[in-house]
């Protein structure tokens, strides 16, 4: 057989390994692609459940607020504050509009008031969410702005006092981020319309066939005149193809979130494939050809032995660096897991808070409704001289704060449970208890509390008094992170009517972009932090009959609050 038929036949065994070795890799890569892709879409569908819930908590912060009451109240001056309040929302949340629609129909406040697109005066009757807020006490609705002509969901609840407030949520940021992130992003809805994506063109098209009469009120809802067609489509083998996409793609989609809404995913499988079945071919065709080599060269002098080892050495030289090459990018593929990992942890705790504080809302609604009516009637009974009507009326209501009491019952597993009566508790304790609850995270602060008189009391709740001063001290050791000595100072001082705590920390004091906002909600200054804390402790001292304030400080000189209670007789 001479040189060059022996030649063509190793050429040939070679490509036949190749392409064997190609096809292997080729199903692997596309398993391993479609798997990264279906955890990708998962942590995007993570991400745009936890950006729904974070807003839906607005409306339901603002459902009871003092001027939104005063507002609908038509209070002078109240839809003014109304207008400014909202506009600083607006800006602290990144919500595209937050506006107040009364009874009636008509928005009476919006944070663009005053400008040539404001909502107010306009009649949003015709909007299906205000429409269902009426109803049922909440609603919403994906549809493009009759001003804006931007699309958004729109998120609405009832008030207590009638009227529906209303927040606009728009997806650039997240579109940007998911476009940033790499491939084609979009979320349908449960009739697979596509609503959020990272291609503008396909927004508002259809996924799946509708009836013409289900497609007309899709229409009408979301204030379009027509639905695009699909960009989804499917080649003979059933592969899924993509608009403006070339070559075989993976498509991924994860389990439906809020509203029903799902995330689909779109990756290009060429740029990925393509290398590792190059890859692959390239080594078995070099891995054939080095052992006809070898073989060759055993039967050959030593010579030509030599010379072949030599291309051997190179090409195993060549292949370690591609090995070491891939090492590095696995090494940064986990990495980047990592961090979409820790993402997802950050949005589960956000959804979590929306879970909870939805569901106190839901299940105390109907008898807080219940109350009212019941409340509304006994006044009534009492000018016409019912009294057994009104005493059974007032029974019913007992009944029904024992309900509430029930529900609010079941949140133990989230938040200490109190009780709402205000009674003589020892001081002492009750700064005690609070130290006790935190023992683990002030073992390496200095903590000096001034001695306090056991027998001193004052007017609390022992369980919300300590969570206010555990609000205080979490604030206090939060801020002492990284200090040198760090250091929190307990005075109390005791007058005949009233009692003062103050808790004072040599941290970096208030910080001054939230100094004058610091007492009202999703003001904060950690990456982490709500913005919800000291509101809420403010809300238990006033209802305690106290206050809680904080005090004037050189900057740089530490953080100081003073609690002051009611002293006990």
């Amino acid at each position: 057989m001479s040189l060059a038929v022996r030649a063509a036949a190793a050429l040939l065994l070679a490509a036949l390994v190749a392409m064997i070795a190609g096809h292997v890799a080729e199903r692997r890569a596309r398993r391993d692609v479609q798997q990264g892709v279906a955890a990708d879409a998962r942590l995007r569908q993570a991400l745009l459940t936890s950006e729904i819930e974070r807003f839906q908590l607005l409306p339901m912060a603002l459902g009871d607020d003092v001027d939104v009451r005063a507002a609908l109240a038509d209070t002078p001056g109240a839809r003014v504050r109304l207008n400014a309040k909202f506009a600083a929302m607006a800006r602290e949340t990144g919500a595209a509009a937050i506006y107040l629609i009364a009874p009636s129909g008509l928005a009476i406040a919006a944070n663009n008031a005053g400008t040539p697109y404001s909502f107010v005066g306009r009649d949003y009757r015709f909007r299906r969410y205000f429409g269902d807020a009426t109803r049922t006490g909440t609603g919403s609705q994906f549809a493009l702005g009759t001003v804006s002509q931007r699309p958004g969901l729109y998120l609405a609840r009832r008030t207590g006092v009638g009227g529906v407030v209303v927040v606009k949520l728009e997806f650039d940021r997240l579109e940007r981020a998911w476009r940033a992130a790499g491939g084609d992003t979009f979320v349908t809805d449960p009739d697979g319309v596509i609503r959020v994506t990272t291609r503008p063109g396909w927004r508002f098209a259809v996924t799946r066939p509708l009836s013409p009469a289900r497609a007309q009120v899709v229409r009408a809802d979301s204030g379009v005149a027509t639905l695009r067609q699909s960009p989804i489509s499917a080649t003979r083998d059933g592969e899924p193809r993509i608009a403006g996409m070339s070559g075989p793609v993976v498509l991924a989609e994860a389990p439906a979130g809020a509203f029903g809404w799902q995330v689909h995913l779109a990756i290009p499988a060429g740029p990925t494939i393509r290398p590792v079945v190059r890859a692959a071919q390239a080594v078995a065709g070099v891995s054939c050809l080095a052992l006809i080599a070898l073989v060759w060269a055993w039967r050959t002098r030593a010579r030509r032995r030599a010379e072949r080892t030599a291309v051997l050495e190179a090409a195993v030289q060549e292949r370690t660096a591609a090995l070491r090459r891939e090492i590095d990018d696995r090494i940064a593929a986990e990495a980047r897991a990592a961090d979409l990992r820790e993402g997802l942890r950050q949005a589960n705790r956000l959804a979590a808070l929306g879970q909870i504080t939805a569901s106190v809302a839901h299940e105390t609604a109907q008898p807080v409704a219940a109350i009212r009516t019941y409340a509304a009637n006994g006044e009534l009974l009492l000018d016409r001289g019912a009294l057994d009507d009104v005493r059974a009326n007032l029974r019913a209501i007992a009944g029904l704060t024992d309900r509430i009491g029930a529900v609010t019952a079941q949140l133990r597993g989230f938040a200490r449970k109190g009780s709402g009566a205000v009674r003589a508790v020892p001081l002492a304790d009750v700064i005690a208890g609070a130290r006790l609850m935190l023992k683990e995270r002030l073992r390496a602060i200095d903590v000096r509390v001034t001695p306090i008189d056991p027998a001193l009391a004052v007017m609390a709740g022992r369980i919300r008094l300590e969570q206010v001063l555990v609000n205080l001290l979490q604030n206090a050791i939060e801020a002492l992170e990284g200090r040198p000595a760090p250091r929190i100072d307990m005075a109390v001082v005791a007058a005949d009517d009233t009692v003062t705590v103050t808790v004072r920390d040599n941290g970096p004091g208030i910080a001054p972009e939230i100094a004058d906002r610091l007492f009202t909600p999703f003001a904060t200054s950690r990456p982490a932090g709500l913005g919800l804390g000291l509101v809420i402790s403010q809300d238990i001292m006033a209802d305690l009959g106290g206050s809680l304030h904080v005090a004037a400080g050189e900057a740089g000189a530490g953080a100081t609050f003073v609690v002051t209670l009611r002293r006990a007789a």
